[in-house]
């Protein structure tokens, strides 16, 4: 244990002395977490320049006008006369989407003959195109509704029962965990975890072939007592507390302040969070124990590391894409890390709610750390043998 807790302060030495490690570790970690959380500072995309082709020029038309100003999402900010013009003007990017009101919409609407009101969006940009089609669907679907119910009420038909007819089925509808459409607090702290998981892949991928090139490796194993374990656990430990560092930072300053998470995450997160970090850590120490070249193990880490985002699920449901692809989601552990991460901080369930996804983390190191183990305790044996 002594020894382990040397190569562990050795280690953290190391971390605030060279480049390679303190710029990964200790300065870009905030500079990207306020980086992300100023990026998504607006919270949610409102006002959106939408356009209106009015060929009604009714009151009706007017007053559904009005409504739409009056959502979060849609801002009128021109007219057209004609679809040419709106066409152009979605290309130019000069609005997001447009309203038509066709000719006699409102004698239409009165007499309850079907009434065929276009609304145009940018589909390049999803999100937006959606909380339009939101907004304005409900804008215009209970405007309509709202004009038969009182034609209906002026025949002398009662409330009750001109309600029931004009909308036979309500629908009540909860939006859970974010129902603000809220960017911030939802891709904030997903990118900040994915963000400091591939930093600390990297930064463990250069733990052993460094200690090679900068010539430092022989000292290592003269204090490690030629042990690979003792090197391993020393360096994870070091690597570790960077993480609790890394949580620190997430849960007490960039997520109460960007996506009004708690003050300190929660007893179920830092337990997912720290395993996670243990799974990179020694996934990271496989590939330097494996490889000698540090610039092929940063290849490796790359590739390694960036799809992981993409391939997590946390922007589109991975059983929506192809089989292989999501086996392929699996080589990585911030996969299962995200399904925990749902639970413990969006749900704040309890974590034997994430044991599945603990168990699949633990599966990595299980994986991994014997492979990392077996080729470092080679690669301290070779000099023995050819001495011998």
């Amino acid at each position: 244990m002594r020894t382990i807790i040397h190569i562990a302060i050795r280690e953290w030495k190391r971390i605030v002395s060279l480049p390679e490690y303190y710029l990964v570790l200790l300065v870009l970690p905030p500079a990207i977490s306020f980086l992300y959380g100023f990026m998504y500072d607006k919270q949610m995309a409102s006002d959106q320049p939408v356009a209106i082709w009015d060929e009604a020029r009714s009151p009706l038309s007017r007053q559904f006008t009005f409504l739409l100003e009056e959502t979060e999402s849609i801002h009128i900010t021109t007219q057209v006369d004609n679809e040419v013009t709106l066409q152009k003007l979605i290309q130019q990017g000069k609005i997001q989407a447009a309203v038509h009101f066709p000719k006699d919409m409102d004698a239409h609407i009165k007499s309850r003959q079907p009434v065929y009101i276009t609304l145009y969006t940018n589909a390049a940009s999803m999100v937006t195109a959606k909380l339009i089609y939101r907004d304005a669907a409900k804008v215009l679907i209970t405007a309509g509704s709202g004009v038969i119910l009182q034609k209906l009420v002026k025949t002398g038909m009662p409330s009750g029962k001109a309600m029931a007819l004009v909308q036979p089925i309500k629908l009540d509808t909860y939006i859970l965990y974010n129902p603000q459409y809220n960017y911030q607090k939802y891709l904030v702290p997903g990118l900040i975890a994915v963000g400091l998981q591939m930093m600390i892949i990297m930064a463990t991928i250069l733990a052993l072939n460094l200690e090679i090139k900068k010539g430092t490796f022989y000292e290592l194993q003269e204090l490690a007592g030629n042990s690979a374990s003792n090197i391993l656990l020393g360096k994870g430990l070091a690597y570790l507390s960077v993480g609790w560092l890394h949580y620190i930072l997430a849960t007490c300053i960039v997520y109460p302040f960007f996506a009004q998470g708690h003050i300190g995450g929660s007893f179920a997160l830092f337990i997912l969070f720290s395993v996670l970090i243990m799974a990179c850590i020694s996934i990271g120490m496989m590939v330097s124990a494996i490889l000698n070249d540090v610039m092929v193990a940063c290849d490796v880490g790359l590739f390694y590391t960036s799809p992981t985002f993409v391939f997590s699920g946390f922007t589109f449901p991975r059983w929506a894409m192809p089989w292989y692809d999501q086996y392929y989601a699996w080589l990585m552990p911030f996969t299962p890390f995200i399904e925990g991460f749902y639970k413990t901080y969006f749900m704040e369930l309890p974590l034997h709610y994430a044991y599945r996804e603990l168990a699949q983390l633990l599966l990595y190191i299980v994986v991994t750390f014997p492979i990392a183990l077996f080729f470092l305790q080679h690669k301290l044996n070779k000099p023995r043998l050819q001495h011998a």
